[in-house]
């Protein structure tokens, strides 16, 4: 399935970036914006998420077929692929599965490992939220908060809220979501034995347990060429809480028109 796109600046080697769990392309737009000076970035919506069709299912495999047959209709070559969280995943086995369209990989807080079941009260939080009367985004929020303690999490499942002249609904498909969230958590059993031997950077927040020294010697295993660099004061949203730092390790990475592959 080809995914939305949404590009930012006009030429420079080609960079693709993807979003975590209930997220969409539009999270990256602050930092595509400024990558753009020496890029040609492009955000995806993944399937389920942002303006992306709702299709009954949603694994690794099938995330990854979607962003190879997305980076392929760019007509780029290979990109640098850049992935937070679930979209870190989804980066990470499209580099496993599809190498030639991965000149480089930058995972951001995520690691090949299975976590814990997350997000589940969240979801249904959401899909349990009455949205038949409301006028303000804050009518909605006020549903949150018992699933939802924290305001800035709420803000951010706030940006999936749609209100227009046809009244208010999500804009993910929810109830896909929350059922596939077992198998988003953990890390496909189709990935035993690949490798991707390209450059391989994972960047990830010293406030996050995400990504964690027990993990480096999996990492190793798929994923030899690898680097890493730690925001030490950013949790797990690492580009949206200190993008400063969070470019500061990337730009090295990525490679400039006319040079030589970097890493």
């Amino acid at each position: 399935m080809k995914l939305p796109v949404t590009s930012y600046g006009e030429s420079g080697t080609p960079v693709v970036v993807m979003h975590g769990l209930f997220g969409s392309g539009r999270n990256w737009m602050t930092a595509a914006r400024r990558l753009a000076d020496q890029h040609r970035v492009y955000a995806f919506d993944l399937r389920n998420h942002g303006g992306s069709p709702h299709v009954p299912t949603m694994s690794y495999p099938e995330l990854a077929d979607d962003v190879r047959e997305t980076i392929e209709s760019l007509g780029t070559g290979p990109v640098a692929l850049v992935g937070h969280s679930m979209g870190g995943k989804t980066a990470m086995y499209t580099a496993l599965r599809y190498p030639a369209v991965v000149e480089r990989l930058i995972v951001v807080d995520a690691a090949p490992v299975a976590y814990p079941p997350a997000f589940v009260e969240y979801a249904k939080a959401m899909r349990a939220a009455d949205l038949s009367s409301v006028t303000r985004r804050a009518d909605v929020d006020a549903q949150l908060v018992e699933a939802v303690p924290t305001p800035g999490t709420r803000a951010f499942l706030l940006q999936n809220l749609i209100m227009d002249a046809d009244g208010a609904r999500w804009r993910p498909n929810l109830p896909v979501i929350e059922s596939a969230l077992p198998a988003i958590s953990g890390w496909p059993a189709e990935a035993t034995g690949l490798t991707y031997a390209g450059p391989t950077l994972f960047i990830y927040g010293g406030k996050s347990d995400y990504v964690r020294p027990v993990h480096r010697a999996t990492i190793a295993e798929y994923f030899p060429n690898v680097t890493y660099a730690e925001v030490p004061e950013a949790g797990h949203w690492v580009h949206a809480e200190r993008l400063d730092d969070f470019l500061a390790a990337l730009r090295p990475f990525l490679p400039r028109s006319g040079q030589d592959s970097l890493p």
